[in-house]
């Protein structure tokens, strides 16, 4: 890894390489790097507070439906956590920092805040890649339920998951077992980073778009298409070595792209000393 990165690039690469890393942790390098004076330490030592005090209101003995009652009361009726329904698309809905200063957030970061609490309480729990809308679910095999954090805590079964992903689609579906995978730390976080990238994409924020992107393939290399986003995110900065870089290397692995032609005439653009107006 590049010496010259930043510390919150540094350690999120880390971190990434970890087999079992804290996702909260990760998730606050990635925000260090919009807020400056982020201490990601601080904002540890909070969740471990918050798991310290759902720990001394725990029923005896706890089954795992009374700890999830008890963590949902503590973090949806006193701490008043809730979805951002009304601004979904807000970046600070994707940072951990600002979710837990304003106590609002999309699934995703909402679904980490419970996973780190039931990590420390010995109930783990793991996400899982629901289609636009992100769940969590025991880790007990016994346990055939999910939780959507988004939603209060509730408590989802298999014809739950269904009726949601029709909602979703809107359309019937059928609820696949690839549609409720698990999903490992390195694919958690690079949904977050995704969230971020498109959001700042339909923002027309080229700069945040693309430092989204660099981390996606800093946190998981495999996403090979991203390189084509970010060798295009590089071209519309007028950064034309790296752009035909990302890009010859794109093509090279995705010989069958639709984007193929595209690609092609911008590659020659960047031979002709053109840039991003001049393509069609």
């Amino acid at each position: 890894m590049p010496l010259q990165f930043s510390q919150a690039r540094q350690k999120l690469y880390q971190l990434a390489r970890e087999e079992k890393p804290r996702l909260a942790e990760a998730a606050l390098w990635i925000a260090q790097e919009e807020y400056s004076d982020l201490n990601p330490q601080a904002c540890l030592t909070q969740l471990d507070q918050m798991a310290q005090d759902i720990r001394e209101i725990l029923p005896d003995p706890p089954y795992l439906l009374k700890v999830i009652k008890s963590i949902n009361k503590y973090l949806f009726e006193h701490l008043e956590f809730a979805g951002n329904e009304a601004e979904y698309y807000d970046p600070r809905n994707s940072y951990l920092n600002q979710v837990l200063i304003r106590r609002k957030g999309i699934p995703i970061t909402l679904s980490l805040i419970y996973l780190d609490i039931t990590e420390q309480l010995n109930f783990p729990m793991e996400g899982v890649n629901f289609p636009g809308h992100f769940l969590i679910r025991p880790l007990d095999e016994n346990s055939e339920f999910y939780v959507d954090p988004f939603n209060g805590g509730e408590i989802l079964f298999a014809e739950d998951c269904q009726e949601k992903l029709n909602q979703l689609v809107g359309r019937p579906m059928q609820l696949t077992p690839s549609l409720v995978k698990t999903i490992t730390p390195q694919s958690f976080l690079v949904r977050m980073l995704n969230n971020l990238k498109h959001i700042y994409l339909t923002k027309q924020d080229v700069n945040r778009s693309l430092a989204a992107c660099e981390r996606i393939l800093l946190v998981d290399p495999e996403q090979t298409e991203e390189l084509r986003d970010r060798g295009l995110l590089y071209y519309q900065l007028g950064r034309w070595q790296e752009a035909r870089q990302d890009l010859e290397d794109f093509l090279d692995l995705h010989s069958n792209s639709p984007d193929i032609q595209v690609l092609e005439q911008i590659l020659k653009n960047i031979e002709s000393g053109e840039g991003p107006d001049n393509t069609d």
